[in-house]
């Protein structure tokens, strides 16, 4: 059509004089009512995103699809692997939907692996193309959740291309769950990560850098234990989620020239840093000398960041794309190359890569019959009589 418009004769001077532009191809597409995909014309990928919130609710996959329209390309798509418990004892008629709101305890929720692989799966499958599900239902501090892990996969076999975002220790929210709290040095958390680098599957991992309101000269040994946890698992693609910030816990002393240090340093080369969460952007752009200085670390180490909003089922693209918009003074101090890595190039080579290595591995897997571990006392079963 395109030949048919301007002429092969003219199509070939304009390639060889290197004036055959996108506007031209544009000009083409839009004068026959085709539209350009959202790849195309998208600011931005989003590598962190939860469809449901504390209580699983949220908004459906199709209305996220709206929400997204043109603006965002592709999106990660995981819930919230915890539960807040409406207790009546502690908040009575009030139904508590964060977990800021009760002082009830959370939760682990698995189910919520199969409602997001059955809202992918009823997609058609040009949508689906937008979407990287990830398995979050699953305890950390649970020797048996990489085999939760692998069977997630194998029930829903060409679905999800990672795990996450999950949490180890996480402001008012790890004291708040039931059982035994998770930990960076629980070999369960090995486990976890070890199957995610053999299966290739990308991990979101929620650790913060600090306890919350900590004393003065009080050791962020966070640090070190997270340092650790990420050179034992050198094969394992993770995404440090919000660079260990939170709402309460805020940067540590020497922060951006210890994360300089962990990027330049070859046995961490496999961890990433994502920018998601508002509460992150309030520390980025508080002060120009930050902004400036956070820019300055994404230029040296652009293949290392990805931009996420760690929006929770926003009813409309004006809330969804207020994270974006929060980080304009540090996105106009990125290079362009840096800039386009941060929002689209590392999300596309990351999730690209996991879908095929997954896939790869589902494939290899897909008859292997599970393995019943034997009964041990502690299972309730007793050892047979010797």
């Amino acid at each position: 059509m395109y030949e048919i418009l301007v002429g092969k004769s003219l199509i070939r001077r304009l390639l060889r004089t290197g004036i055959a532009s996108m506007s031209l191809l544009l000009f083409c597409s839009q004068s026959f009512g085709q539209k350009p995909s959202p790849a195309d014309t998208a600011l931005f990928h989003d590598s962190h995103f939860h469809l449901t919130n504390y209580i699983q609710e949220g908004i459906s996959v199709k209305k996220f699809l709206e929400v997204m329209g043109t603006k965002v390309g592709r999106s990660t798509l995981f819930g919230i692997p915890l539960q807040q418990q409406w207790s009546y004892g502690n908040t009575g008629n009030f139904a508590p939907n964060y977990y800021l709101a009760s002082d009830a305890p959370l939760y682990y929720y698995s189910f919520t692996d199969a409602f997001i692989a059955m809202s992918y799966k009823g997609l058609p499958d040009q949508d689906k193309k937008r979407f990287d599900p990830m398995i979050t239902g699953f305890n950390p501090a649970d020797m048996y959740a990489a085999d939760h892990i692998k069977r997630v996969l194998k029930v829903f076999s060409g679905v999800f291309s990672g795990i996450g975002e999950f949490t180890i220790h996480k402001e008012f929210v790890s004291s708040k769950i039931s059982g035994e709290t998770a930990s960076l040095t629980n070999p369960a958390l090995d486990r976890i990560l070890d199957f995610a680098g053999e299966s290739g599957l990308v991990v979101i991992l929620h650790n913060d850098i600090d306890m919350p309101y900590p004393k003065s000269g009080q050791e962020p040994y966070l640090v070190k234990q997270v340092g650790d946890l990420f050179r034992r698992h050198k094969n394992t693609t993770i995404i440090w989620a919000h660079c260990g910030l939170g709402r309460v816990v805020q940067p540590i002393h020497d922060q951006l020239r210890l994360l300089e240090t962990a990027l330049g340093n070859p046995e961490t080369s496999h961890v990433y840093i994502d920018i998601s969460w508002d509460e992150v952007a309030k520390y980025i752009v508080s002060s120009p000398e930050a902004v400036k200085a956070t820019a300055a670390v994404i230029n040296k180490y652009p293949e290392r960041f990805l931009f996420g909003t760690d929006e929770v089922a926003p009813p409309t693209q004006e809330k969804y794309l207020k994270v974006y918009r929060m980080y304009a003074p540090l996105l106009d101090q990125l290079t362009p190359d840096a800039r386009y890595k941060l929002l689209k190039g590392n999300y596309e080579r990351l999730f690209d890569a996991a879908r095929i290595k997954v896939r790869a591995w589902e494939k290899a897997h897909a008859n292997e019959p599970d393995v019943i571990p034997p009964p041990t006392p502690s299972s309730g079963v007793a050892k047979p009589e010797q």
